[in-house]
């Protein structure tokens, strides 16, 4: 706004100048010497008014790799741990690391959208353990392996609540605690099978592009980052508005 107002003070400047020589042009000289000189003047502030338009700021373009929050992808639920009618209108998809201080912080927010929308959404959790979290693959076979029993939102709830205590010794008393087979739970955490389920889904990620944590699909629409609930309204709003 203030680059388009000092350029229209030099354009002003410019035709005032231009009235006044014109005047005394007119009175001192022959006619056709003034009309000259307007001419020249004229094309003067062509120039000048080329010079004054603000540059219009670059385009911003996609970043290459990365998921377009303006299509909408298909990500496979297969199996994955969720919590909602399997009948919601919306599918929440959430890529996480558990060892992601931004995963834990964006936790409450879920939390909210649960409360909010009730059946209306299903939260479908994807396993993403970034190679710079050393201790993330651990606990993400540990809440595999407690997805096998059917405890897979108390082991999650657990181990974010407790991200500065990340051990396997710690996922054993988390099973004890919440009330699963151990024994199972120490075969199921180092198996072949569960790894094969996290793997695939930091496949998956890879895939579509997603490269932190967290990363969030809402039927389909990518939504990055640990997002304010506001954020993930307008999305779940407009979705459930469509449907």
């Amino acid at each position: 706004m203030a680059q388009n107002s000092s350029a229209s003070l030099v354009v002003s400047a410019v035709v005032l100048a231009v009235a006044l020589i014109a005047s005394a042009l007119v009175v001192r000289g022959p006619l056709a010497e003034g009309v000259e000189e307007l001419a020249r003047l004229n094309e003067g502030i062509g120039k000048l008014q080329v010079a004054a338009r603000p540059t219009p700021a670059p385009a911003q373009e996609a970043r290459a790799g990365r998921p377009d929050p303006n299509r909408r992808y298909a990500v496979s639920t297969n199996g994955s741990p969720s919590k909602g009618s399997p009948e919601a209108q919306i599918a929440l998809v959430e890529f996480s690391d558990f060892q992601c201080p931004f995963c834990g912080r964006v936790t409450p927010t879920l939390r909210q959208i649960e409360r909010e929308y009730g059946d209306r959404v299903r939260i479908v959790f994807k396993h993403l353990p970034l190679r710079m979290h050393s201790k993330a693959p651990a606990a993400h076979a540990a809440a595999e392996a407690a997805h096998r029993q059917g405890k897979f939102w108390e082991m999650h709830d657990l181990i974010f609540a407790n991200q500065r205590e990340m051990s396997e010794a710690k996922y054993v008393e988390y099973a004890e605690q919440i009330g699963i087979d151990v024994d199972r739970f120490n075969r199921d955490v180092v198996s072949a099978d569960v790894k094969a389920k996290v793997d695939a889904d930091a496949a998956e990620a890879e895939k579509l592009g997603v490269t932190g944590t967290p990363g969030f699909f809402v039927n389909g629409r990518f939504l990055s980052g640990a997002q304010p609930f506001s954020a993930f309204k307008t999305v779940i709003d407009r979705e459930l508005g469509a449907s």
